[in-house]
């Protein structure tokens, strides 16, 4: 949620009851902050802790992204420790090119609800939670897939290899093209002029009157968007069905953002770590993580980009809660849990009896990665068995066993289009070689 065009919540706002002592700062388009350097062009998005803006650097005239906490001591202590960890991101990477956003500036602004620590940060477009919903839930195509995948991997490298940091948040939320779906949105494709003072007749205080007049709209908007699905469902006046939507001409190079949850290998905070549907099975447990915590969750985001669907959604049941759940849909698509592991943390008696199996769910339905992407996502034979072979091994029970980011960027699903392309060249070089031994032979026949 740290700097996207699209960042925040869609459907709902922040609340005007955050906005009093120890809450949310008041911004208006048009506000200028740290001594006029920045001035607020329009609202990004928001989050629990804060919330962001895209704002002109009237330094560099170039547009930012700011983040502006909220003023109580509790969050100001997150923005400090998320300012650190940026700070260190930013010092081992001048040249901006490993696939991290960048902290450009930090400062504090002293507001009606009190101090408010701020972080500029670069700007960038859509998140990929908003590509796979541009996509309707889809899926992308697996080239698509592969060159995000590869910046992720760029991304987790340097973080774990060269930082020693986890992520520990890792979802397509959190990770964020480098520019925006739609060029309208994007301040300079757009071509649309900075604003560099308020505007006129903006009102003064007027938060209140902001949220009901935003609240009407997006009822309307959604309202309208209604009736348009419900034509098309039935194929009424005007009603015409969904058309494929086309990712030429997006760019898909994209960089990890908030690091809000951010640790140091050797320095972690707390054991509750990772948003549910991307959690690995130690940190359900409660036996320990590392960096592997990480490429847990960045399998299960390929898996998303690739089918539009996550690969876990657990959901309570009768006699069992979400982490069981969640631990029997681990099993049934990558096979049961070796004993070891499965009572080895400090929560497994919660879950497994001393056997190794789940107390509550005792039918399981196995079926294997690439016989489910084939089944339910009709996904070919090869593009299965080749994109199971990239997953399965960072999905490991064992933390230790998955894959270094380091290691993924190696492997042969990802370089899948070079690996052709070298193919097609040993078929044209091999077809002159057999051409010109039939030449040879005719030569020799005569």
């Amino acid at each position: 949620m740290s700097c996207s065009s699209s960042s925040g919540s869609e459907e709902e706002e922040e609340g005007v009851d955050s906005y009093r002592k120890g809450g949310y700062h008041a911004v208006r388009v048009g506000d200028s902050f740290n001594g006029g350097r920045y001035i607020t062009q329009r609202k990004l998005g928001w989050g629990q802790f804060s919330t962001v803006w895209l704002a002109y650097d009237t330094r560099s005239a170039s547009y930012v992204a700011l983040k502006i906490q909220k003023s109580a001591p509790q969050f100001a202590q997150a923005a400090l420790h998320e300012i650190e960890v940026l700070s260190a991101i930013a010092e081992g990477d001048p040249s901006t090119s490993k696939c991290v956003v960048r902290l450009v500036d930090q400062f504090k602004h002293t507001g009606p609800n009190g101090q408010h620590l701020c972080m500029v940060l670069e700007f960038l477009g859509d998140s990929l939670l908003r590509l796979t919903k541009y996509k309707r839930y889809k899926g992308l195509e697996l080239n698509k897939v592969r060159e995000i995948c590869k910046c992720i991997l760029i991304g987790l490298d340097y973080l774990h290899r060269e930082l020693g940091i986890i992520h520990t948040d890792l979802k397509p939320e959190n990770i964020l093209l480098v520019s925006t779906i739609d060029p309208a949105k994007d301040p300079i494709r757009s071509g649309r002029a900075p604003i560099l003072e308020k505007p006129k007749g903006y009102p003064n205080g007027g938060v209140t009157m902001n949220f009901i007049e935003k609240k009407l709209k997006r009822r309307a908007r959604r309202a309208v968007v209604g009736i348009s699905e419900r034509r098309a469902s039935v194929g009424g006046i005007g009603g015409n069905p969904m058309v494929e939507r086309c990712l030429n001409g997006i760019d898909m190079r994209c960089k990890v953002v908030d690091f809000g949850n951010a640790c140091w290998a050797d320095k972690q905070f707390t054991e509750e770590i990772q948003t549910r549907q991307y959690r690995a099975p130690e940190v359900i447990l409660r036996s320990g993580y590392s960096f592997s915590v990480d490429m847990w969750s960045f399998a299960c985001i390929a898996f998303e980009l690739a089918t539009g669907e996550m690969m876990f959604t657990p959901k309570c049941g009768q006699g069992f809660d979400e982490d069981e759940d969640h631990l029997a849909l681990m099993m049934e698509l990558l096979g049961k849990m070796p004993r070891k592991i499965a009572i080895g943390g400090a929560q497994s008696k919660d879950y497994f009896d001393r056997h190794g199996d789940l107390k509550r769910i005792r039918r399981l339905k196995y079926c294997p990665l690439d016989r489910f992407l084939v089944d339910k996502f009709k996904f070919s034979d090869t593009d299965a068995r080749e994109f199971a072979e990239f997953l399965t091994p960072l999905l490991d029970f064992a933390p230790e066993k998955r894959p270094t980011a380091q290691q993924c960027l190696q492997h042969p699903w990802l370089n899948t289009r070079n690996l052709i392309q070298e193919e097609v060249k040993s078929e044209s070089s091999l077809g002159k070689v057999e051409v010109g031994m039939s030449k040879l032979q005719i030569k020799v026949g005569k």
